[in-house]
Order: C-alpha cells, then structure tokens, then sequence
C-alpha cells in the first residue's frame, strides 16, 4: 500500500474511532475524490473532504479539543468550511449548503445551510457527488447520477452545466483535467456549454488557471488534454502565444504542423515523465511560427526559433505566475533543445565537455526532450544516435571531474592582477578561460598559465580597439 494511501487510511480511522459513540456517529460523509477514487480502484488521494447536515466549524472544534486534530481548525464561517489535519492529512469539513453567485466572480453571493441532495448540486460532477458514510461505509449517491456516470466513465455536470459552469467557470478547466486523469469522457452537452462558455474563464485568476493546468500537464495522456483546451477554446483564454503553433507547416523533416508535432512529442515523453518536462516539450517549438521563412528553392527554416522560443516561453510562463526555477528550467531546456540532435560522431570531447556544462542538471531531461522530438518528426527521415551520445557523456563524466570545468582564475584575482574593475570584461576573461579549459588546452589548477592567456587576450582586445 502507498504511503500517501496508509496515510490517509489512518486519518479515516482516528475520525471514525473519535466520532464513534458522540452526536456526530453515523451524521458525517466522506465525500468527493475520496469515494471516486477508492470505487475506481484507484490510489487514494492525500487530503480529504467530509461534509454534514450540521455545523462544521463546530465539529472542527470539537475534533481538535478532543485531540483528534493536531491544530486549531482553519475557519471560513462564511461558506461554512473548517480545515484541520487528522494523521498528517489535510481535512476540509463542509457544512451541507446552497450557494448563489454574481456573473463577475466565482465566490457565492449567498450561501445558506442545506440538505445532502442540495449540497451535491452545487458541486462540480455526478462523479464527485457520491458520499460514503463515515461509520457504516454506506455508499450514497444522492442525485442518483454519479453511480452510472462513474459505470459509463463520463464526466458530467449535477444540473444545468452551464449554471455549473456560471458558479465557477474553472470547473470547465477542471472537466478537461478530470476527462484526461481519469481516461473519461466528457458529456456531450456538458462538452457544448465549455464551447460556448470558454470565453467566462477570464474572470478566473492566473494562478488558479495555472494550478489546474499543472495538474493535468501531470497525467499521463496530458496531451489528449491539450488537444481538448484547443478544441473547447479554453486554451486561447490563457494561452495565446500558444495558438500561432496551430497550422503552422514545416519542412519535409516532418509530417505535422507544429501544434501537432508538439503534441507527439508530449505523448512520446511517456507516463514517468514529470510536469516540467512536458510543459518544456509543449512549448520547444513555440518560436517557430515567428522564425518561419521560405528559401528559394521552396525550402522552410525557422532559423534561431530555440533562441525566440524560449523568449516567448519565459514571457507567457511569468504572466502564468509560474515559479522562477520553474520559468528557468522550461526555458533553458526550450533553448537548448536542438543541441542533442546536432551531434554526431564528429563532434570533440570539447563540444560534448560544453554540452554537459551547459544543461548541467537538466542533461538527463535535455536528452528525453530531444528523443521525444525525433520520434515525433517523420519516421523516414534519418535521426541521431543519442544512446552514442550517452555513452561519450558517461566516458567523459567518468574520467573527468565537470565541477572543475571552470576559469583557474576568479573574478577577484584577474581584477587584482590587470588593476581591473568589476564589468562585463572580467565576466568576459573569465568564460575565454573556461573555454580553454573545455577545450583541454588549460587545467583547471594551472593559474600561471591562465594569467598568461588573459593577458594575451587583454592585449589582443586592446589592440583590436585602437
């Protein structure tokens, strides 16, 4: 059993054990993923939900001074909601209600107590509504829907999709992440009211976009996902710089426009991929639509769209709120995409040397995007060796110490050696040392020899100047 599922195992039953016997025995439902899940078969999620025909904040309370709950309940008396840990699991308690919403936002205008049927309108899927009672395991399904959605694998709105939809429209972001995570299909008419309803996601934060969309870029079959986002419209709301992929044409290295290339290339990551990586695979082409030309001869380059791609990258993904080492990592892996697939048996152990330095950490996810690529161009076209590739890099790291790759001389040393002051030239030195280094005509403990190779480097800058 995952540790993540004994966990939660354990939470359930410190609840059931210190609930048993009191007012609140056989009155409190599991409710949500929980239920969903455990009747799939699949893994059991790391947090729970549970909701009662009473007041929950008052049951948040009880459970922490009764020591069930480690810290004092997280309290929202305004839409009734309390959250505490129980065995390291975080807990949401829901009192059952009814909520009414304004067209401009998604937090509810009105929200008074209700019964457990009303309480499963207001959510967002059939799925989601089934409840399990706490002490008896009894499964409900109040509407009477979730239990054959869930038998015919759809996902489905409780009432009226787009009064779902209208509440809040990420539920139309989360409908394509649900289809994706749980191999679902997504309810025809559900399916026409997030057509038409794409365009309320705007009133929905970048932040909240950019969760969701991080969640479905975790699963498996993501790019089924994206191909859903396009096709909804949804993607266009908070993916425009995306959108220029879509029936750009490329050369004859390749059979799909560059969204479709990008997709395969998504899909040929496999299931261990991680999130980064597929978000990197998605957008590694993103700057060939703005680089596209046509030669002479009838012949399409995008000449430079690594470099323009990962611009484009870096600036969506901060309007998105993505985290700085997040932006970094896709951009870097962006930008350096095309390298793995230069190589062949030519190249130097200096060129392999600056291969290895440059993606530093993310070599290893370098080398899977670059298979990825080729496996999503034509198969009849000749593609690179990257297993050779490999085996030099792991030759190299072998024999050789990479943190050593690095200038002999520091910043501070040429500064006080060439009376310089700090500025780009010093930065400027210190990689033309590096690169000897690289190229083995330098090792990295000869600071004689270095400051020798400046100060010819000095003069010959110098020299060119005047």
């Amino acid at each position: 059993m995952p540790q993540e599922t004994k966990r939660t195992e354990q939470a359930i039953e410190q609840l059931r054990a210190g609930l048993r016997g009191t007012p609140y025995e056989g009155r409190v439902y599991l409710v949500g993923g929980y239920v969903r899940d455990k009747l799939l078969g699949k893994p059991l999620p790391n947090d729970l939900d549970l909701v009662l025909e009473d007041n929950a904040l008052e049951l948040a309370q009880w459970l922490y001074e009764h020591g069930i709950a480690k810290h004092a309940p997280v309290v929202y008396p305004r839409f009734g909601t309390a959250m505490v840990t129980v065995a390291g699991v975080p807990i949401e308690l829901v009192t059952a209600r009814a909520e009414s919403y304004h067209a401009e936002s998604r937090k509810p205008a009105q929200v008074q107590p209700a019964s457990l049927g009303e309480d499963a309108l207001r959510r967002d899927f059939t799925i989601n509504t089934l409840l399990e009672n706490l002490h008896t395991g009894e499964i409900i399904d109040p509407l009477g829907k979730a239990l054959p959605d869930l038998q015919a694998r759809l996902i489905r709105t409780p009432r009226d999709p787009k009064a779902t939809f209208f509440e809040d429209p990420l539920r139309m972001l989360r409908a394509v992440r649900f289809a994706v995570q749980l191999g679902f299909e997504i309810e025809p008419e559900t399916y026409q009211a997030i057509c038409e309803d794409a365009h309320r996601l705007a009133i929905i934060s970048k932040e909240r976009i950019r969760d969701e969309f991080t969640k479905m870029l975790e699963q498996p079959d993501a790019a089924r996902g994206l191909q859903m986002l396009l096709d909804t419209g949804l993607l266009k709301e908070f993916a425009q710089p995306l959108l220029p992929m879509v029936g750009c044409t490329q050369n004859r290295y390749h059979q799909y426009d560059v969204w479709t290339h990008s997709l395969k290339a998504v899909e040929a990551l496999g299931a261990s991929a991680d999130w980064e990586l597929r978000l990197a695979t998605l957008l590694h082409d993103v700057g060939k639509p703005a680089t596209r030309t046509v030669d002479e001869h009838g012949e399409v380059h995008f000449y430079g769209h690594a470099r323009v791609g990962a611009e484009i990258a870096r600036q969506w993904l901060r309007e998105m709120k993505y985290p700085n080492t997040t932006i970094e990592r896709v951009c870097k892996l962006v930008e350096l995409h095309m390298r793995p697939g230069e190589y062949t048996p030519r190249w130097s152990d200096a060129a392999i040397r600056r291969l290895i330095r440059d993606a530093g950490e993310l070599l290893e996810a370098l080398l899977q995007l670059a298979e990825a690529d080729m496996k999503a161009q034509r198969a009849d076209m000749p593609h690179t060796d990257l297993n050779a590739l490999r085996e030099r890099i792991a030759r190299i790291r072998a024999s050789e110490d990479t943190r050593r790759w690095q200038s002999p001389l520091t910043g501070e040393e040429l500064m006080h050696h060439f009376g310089l002051k700090p500025g780009p030239l010093i930065g400027k030195l210190k990689a033309a040392l590096t690169e000897q280094v690289l190229e083995g005509r330098l090792t990295p403990d000869d600071k004689a020899r270095a400051l020798q190779i400046a100060q010819e480097l000095l003069h010959q800058w110098q020299a060119s100047r005047s």
